[in-house]
């Protein structure tokens, strides 16, 4: 293989591996050095061999292979993980081009509705406006946000497990010396459990950020699929819970149901209003309080600024971490400086982009415990 073509190859390597990180696989920089070596002892224009080479060398976990697969699936345009079964050499436009494994055999017809994309196309689309995407661009940007994996922040149980170290379990201890005759011979000791806290997310629906309500709630599909306590909620001109809705398994049934629910598309938006009933009514009773809330929203309120101010110093008392999700972040020389956004951003513990792929998946990371630059 050529440099240029030895470059092309390490740079879609990393680019898989930031597509693994944000599904929750430590893909270190050691692990990605290790594939791109062992890939360019292989065929790249074999599926298989690069779905082994980065399985054998990224995954360090059983937990892992799932996350890969999928990440695998998304990024490199295939329907599904590959299969286990030797495949037949494939004719690709670029090095790591692999097709699906139902399309390597024939030419792609004009009806077929899942558009083929390389992997430098597909990190280009990483970096693209939401809002600009083609109908074809789009298709390839929701399954790639199907296989975002928020692993949510963890957090200490009350409840405990076995464990070699920690301090010593005085009920294991004294069962363990019944069943010795009173003897101690082993002293049992444990450690608290760890599960990720709830993750509650509001979504705008009103007319400005109707190009980014559906990546946003595909974002909330992903979540509320593989972590089962998360909450979703929609404001524009009235408060919507839609968590049943979402969790259907497919993100396209999910989300017409989703629609069927919600009656204020592309209205206006009550920010401070909606916040209050959302308190009032789930919030204060627990959904919110230690959880990891997300308004995704431009922050445009025709409602009483103050009143939205109050209510984001109600919530972040509640909750464990306010993260705030602006599109409009992204965009260059952008600043806060509508009225909504100017009395919620005190109030924030984190204020992040979600303009485009790469601004979601850096979303998940924030989720799952990453910090975040605070504007």
């Amino acid at each position: 293989m050529s440099a240029a073509g030895d470059s092309d190859v390490t740079v879609t390597m990393v680019g898989f591996a930031r597509t693994l990180r944000a599904a929750g696989v430590d893909a270190s920089p050691e692990r990605v050095q290790a594939m791109v070596t062992a890939t360019s002892h292989l065929d790249v224009c074999r599926r298989a061999d690069v779905y082994w080479a980065g399985r054998c060398t990224l995954c360090g976990s059983p937990d892992d292979i799932a996350r890969y697969d999928r990440a695998f699936a998304a990024y490199f345009a295939g329907d599904v993980a590959p299969p286990l079964r030797r495949q037949t050499p494939v004719q690709v436009v670029r090095p790591i081009a692999v097709p699906g494994p139902q399309r390597s055999r024939r030419r792609r017809s004009d009806d077929d509705p899942t558009p083929a994309a390389t992997a430098s196309e597909t990190e280009i689309l990483r970096h693209r406006d939401l809002a600009r995407l083609t109908a074809s661009e789009r298709e390839v940007v929701r399954r790639l946000i199907a296989s975002i994996d928020p692993l949510g922040e963890p957090r200490l149980s009350r409840r405990y497990r076995r464990s070699h170290h920690g301090p010593l379990d005085p009920r294991r201890t004294v069962r363990a010396m019944l069943r010795r005759g009173g003897e101690p011979v082993r002293l049992e000791r444990r450690r608290r459990r760890v599960r990720p806290r709830r993750l509650v997310l509001i979504v705008d629906v009103s007319g400005s950020m109707q190009p980014y309500a559906d990546p946003f709630l595909r974002f909330a599909h992903a979540a509320a699929r593989r972590r089962p306590g998360t909450e979703v909620f929609t404001v524009g001109t009235r408060l919507t819970r839609v968590t049943r809705e979402i969790r259907d398994r497919d993100p396209s049934a999910a989300l017409s149901a989703v629609t069927g629910a919600v009656a204020d598309w592309s209205g206006g938006t009550r920010l401070g209003e909606l916040l209050k009933a959302f308190l009032d009514r789930w919030g204060q009773r627990g959904v919110a309080r230690g959880a990891v809330v997300v308004v995704a929203s431009d922050g445009w309120e025709r409602g009483d600024a103050t009143l939205l101010g109050d209510q984001m110093a109600r919530l972040h008392r509640l909750a464990h971490r306010v993260v705030w999700a602006n599109p409009h972040r992204g965009q260059p020389g952008y600043e806060p400086m509508t009225a909504g956004m100017v009395a919620a951003l005190p109030h924030v513990d984190d204020f992040v982009d979600g303009h485009s792929l790469a601004a979601l998946q850096r979303l998940a990371q924030v989720v799952s415990g990453a910090r975040s630059t605070h504007a």
